[in-house]
């Protein structure tokens, strides 16, 4: 039992009181605008020790297959390694960084060379790069990698890119030297081959078999190009053990918080002028060939492990909103749910449905949601508004081009974006043809962005390289969610002077005009949360007696997401389906897309930073408000968000192109966290927990589990400010009083407090409706991939788990007020964005008065207390969430 209070016990309250209010507060120090890597340059690069001539598996270190991760950011795990010298070519000059090796998941990764010999046309000097597994500590053996499905055509070697070993190419050849019997014609033999052995299950059975990877699905890099100067890059699409099973990258090893991601390796083979029999000229043979592999060069990578972050039967706490904050919970979300008590799972869908499930809540709707659009009503309704993510919007991009190479300082200025998002590009709408020319409705027009006088203006590079319809440039990839982000894109065209009249109607100084199914679309004048596709256009393709069509959406296909948009475009093409073949299955015409090779891969689309930096997309500098042409780096869009006003709701910024000046990014967005004060209890206390999450330790940035992926910016001290006053006014609730409905903390809740669900979980109060898909985002998953249901950050899918605890908001509370005088405690601390010692001073003086009070209270108290002190039971029930294992 607790001793009795005593009169020294109230005078040691006072004297406290006196020295509180004494001492000295510290100083809030500025916000300082971050500085995070910029998308356009290169990590610094840490290098090994100069190899010697000995092959370069040889001169791998040895390690676990299984590198252990740690939280090193990408540029401190650059890896950087020397080719050796060959029987006839000399590779030791060149050196290859992998500039990520460690934290690695499904994304681009940045590989860059120096010191080859430029490549002459499609004949020799590259390099082959490909993915593999292997347990042996020096590396993988030619069987464990995958390659084999890229290369064809007549414009390439005949085997460069094939696992085929024709006999008597390479003298040093024994393994697989002699021909073989041949699968599909009993009786006859046929060059050897080396089979694909994947991680588990049978080796293939011949050159063509694709059960484990496929030309439609491979990542090789069959023919990566040495420009004049000695030097390369390339954005290598690395594949986790979702994309690829068969390579097992990132399978768990180990349990439990000590589980690690399975190791894999990345090997580039370097290419000469000559075969392994000494033939000079066009190099044929396979990179599998012993004399072409002896001469690779690995790096170990370490991948993080792709599992289940969250413990599976702990109570649920759903969350739902915005992509533009999907790969910073993926990261947030093991940190989290670190403490074993709550599993944390998100839900990627467009913002009105995610503010939908907030305003119309049912017993399984997220209780948590992220938009950029305030929830109507803001405070007044009992929201807070949280901001937990600073992110941007961009053109993302990955163009090969003839005497150019990768395409790195393309401009778009908003009148040419307005261009690309009307459909105004006849190219854009059709293949152009003899037998399909421009539509009349486009007559006029530029054929493609590529003869375009405006865009060559601000390119004049792309002068050399607009001849050939085949150099084009298919649709720009757009996002097929209905969304806040959009808006804020045409918001951006809409401030400009130049591209409001393109949207208008108005011709360009050239003569160009909008794609007239576009036009009274009302685009100039309200913008739009979409981006349609208006152009009714169809393009009849004839084969003997059979004909198929296709329309704009094939030509110029959507993207499911943001992130979709950033995948596809670091494959090299917009998948467009616009060609005819046979449909076995139907016997008619099925549509298909043409083949993309090296040097011809050309695709952009509308992503956000962080999607653009993980697939190490190039991005397309936009000018800002006073002409200046910007990238979206962490600077940048600090600048931004220093310029944005406050909107109608206390706390939240509203983003403002019109206003980006001075060396800041236009399309910069903020997002913010949305919740109910009249959530139960617990709920709100859990909540509260990730919004302090990601004001705090979740915004410093890396590559590591709970950092801030490289894209974002970390947000500055105000708006960290506003995010843990808004996570105390969340988890102190909503005031108690005459006429409210809802408790305070601890209190109970008209909805689900305490209760299960206990129908099907739609994801949400509105369901699926109107929504293109969620997303399913587990560390090191794709982030992206179309789950057609209720998708969620931990890996798993959560729709329809009978049982779930329910955190849904109760509707808004109908009594206290929560905005405006005489609302909810710290509100102006949300609204102005106060400093941490402004909000030490109200404490202070607040603590003061109350210990006052309690000095006295201990003084000439002791007696009363003593009588009334009652004793509590402690088997008391707990208000809140019961905690149930989800289904």
């Amino acid at each position: 039992m607790r001793p009795a209070p005593t009169r020294g016990t109230g005078l040691g309250a006072l004297l406290a009181a006196v020295v509180l209010a004494l001492v000295p507060l510290p100083q809030d120090p500025s916000a300082a605008a971050a500085t995070g890597p910029s998308r356009n340059s290169a990590p610094s690069q840490k290098s090994t020790p100069a190899q010697d001539s000995t092959p370069a598996q040889d001169s791998t270190p040895a390690q676990d297959s299984t590198p252990a991760q740690d939280s090193a950011p990408t540029q401190d795990s650059a890896v950087t390694k020397r080719g050796t010298k060959g029987p006839y070519d000399d590779f030791s000059t060149l050196e290859v960084t992998v500039h990520q090796t460690r934290n690695l998941r499904s994304q681009g990764l940045n590989v860059t060379w120096k010191g080859g010999r430029p490549t002459q046309g499609r004949n020799t000097d590259y390099l082959q790069i490909m993915q593999c597994w292997g347990d042996d500590p020096a590396g993988p053996r030619r069987e464990q990698c995958q390659l084999g499905a890229g290369a064809k055509g007549s414009d390439f070697g005949a085997f460069i890119g094939s696992r085929l070993l024709p006999v008597g190419s390479d003298p040093l050849e024994k393994q697989y030297g002699e021909r073989i019997p041949d699968p599909e014609y009993p009786g006859q033999t046929t060059d050897p081959f080396v089979p694909f052995t994947p991680v588990s299950g049978p080796a293939t059975t011949k050159p063509t078999d694709w059960t484990y990877f496929s030309p439609g699905d491979s990542n090789e890099e069959f023919f990566a190009t040495t420009q004049p100067d000695g030097t390369g890059e390339t954005g290598f699409n690395l594949q986790s053990t979702r994309e690829a099973p068969h390579l097992g990258c990132g399978d768990p090893v180990g349990s439990g918080a000590s589980a690690r991601g399975r190791g894999c390796w990345l090997v580039v083979v370097p290419r000469g002028s000559h075969d392994p029999d000494g033939t000079t000229g066009r190099p044929v043979t396979s990179a599998f060939s012993t004399t072409n592999w002896n001469r690779r060069i690995v790096f170990p990578l370490g991948f993080l492990p792709v599992r289940e972050p969250c413990p599976t039967d702990k109570a649920e706490r759903r969350m739902t909103g915005s992509e533009l904050v999907t790969d910073a919970l993926t990261s947030w979300q093991s940190s989290l749910c670190a403490d074993g008590s709550t599993r944390f799972t998100f839900t990627q869908r467009g913002e009105d449905l995610a503010r939908g499930n907030l305003l119309n809540p049912t017993s399984t709707s997220p209780g948590l949601a992220f938009t950029v659009e305030p929830v109507d009503g803001g405070e007044k309704a009992g929201f807070v508004h949280a901001p937990v993510a600073v992110n941007g919007l961009t053109v993302g991009l990955y163009w090969e081009a003839d005497r150019i190479g990768l395409v790195k300082d393309l401009r778009l200025n908003p009148r040419l974006l307005a261009k690309l998002l009307t459909g105004s590009y006849p190219y854009d709408v059709r293949l152009l043809t003899d037998k399909d020319p421009v539509p009349d409705h486009l007559k006029g027009n530029p054929e493609s962005i590529l003869r375009d006088p405006e865009f060559l203006a601000l390119n004049p590079r792309f002068k050399e390289f607009q001849q050939s319809v085949m150099n084009y440039p298919g649709g720009i990839l757009l996002s097929a969610d209905r969304s806040d982000s959009t808006r804020v894109v045409w918001n951006y065209l809409r401030a400009d002077r130049d591209a409001r009249a393109f949207l208008e109607g108005n011709a360009d100084p050239w003569g160009m005009r909008i794609n007239r199914y576009f036009k009274d679309l009302g685009l100039a004048s309200a913008g739009s949360y979409e981006f349609p596709k208006a152009d009714p256009t169809e393009t009849k393709l004839v084969e003997g007696e059979l004909d198929i069509t296709y329309g704009m959406v094939d030509r110029s296909p959507y993207a499911i997401d943001l992130h979709d948009a950033a995948r596809a475009v670091r494959r090299g093409t917009n998948g467009a389906k616009d060609r005819a073949a046979p449909d076995t299955a139907t016997g008619g015409l099925k549509l298909t897309g043409g083949d993309v090779p090296p040097g011809s891969r050309r695709a952009y689309g509308i992503t956000d930073a962080a999607s653009a930096a993980r697939y190490q997309l190039q991005i397309a500098a936009l000018p800002n408000a006073d002409g200046t042409y910007v990238h979206p780096t962490a600077a940048a869009m600090l600048k931004a968000v220093d310029q944005f006003e406050d909107s109608a709701v206390p706390g939240v910024l509203t983003p403002d192109p019109a206003r980006a000046r001075n060396g800041a990014y236009p399309l910069t967005v903020v997002t913010y966290a949305a919740a109910s004060t009249g959530l139960p209890a617990d709920a709100r206390k859990d909540y509260a927990r990730v919004l302090r999450y990601a004001a705090g330790p979740g915004q410093k940035q890396g590559t590591a589990p709970g950092e801030l992926p490289l894209g974002y910016a970390p947000m500055p001290a105000k708006l960290k400010a506003r995010a843990a006053a808004a996570a105390d006014r969340l988890e102190r609730g909503a005031p108690t009083g005459p006429g409210s409905t809802t408790g305070g903390a601890g209190g109970g809740s008209t909805a689900g407090a305490g209760g299960s669900s206990g129908g099907p979980d739609s994801g949400g109060g509105q369901g699926a409706s109107g929504s293109t898909g969620s997303t399913d985002t587990g560390p090191g998953g794709s982030g992206g991939a179309a789950s057609g249901g209720g998708g969620s950050a931990s890996g798993t899918d959560t729709g329809g788990s009978a049982g779930t605890p329910s955190s849904a908001a109760p509707p808004p509370p109908s009594g206290g007020n929560t905005g405006g005088p005489g609302g909810a405690p710290g509100e102006e601390l949300a609204g102005t964005g106060s400093t941490p010692s402004q909000v030490l001073g109200a404490i202070r003086w607040a603590l003061l008065a109350v210990l006052v009070a309690g000095g006295l209270a201990g003084v000439a108290g002791p007696a009363v207390l003593a009588a009334a002190r009652r004793r509590i039971p402690s088997d008391s029930p707990r208000t809140g969430i019961r905690n149930l294992k989800s289904g």
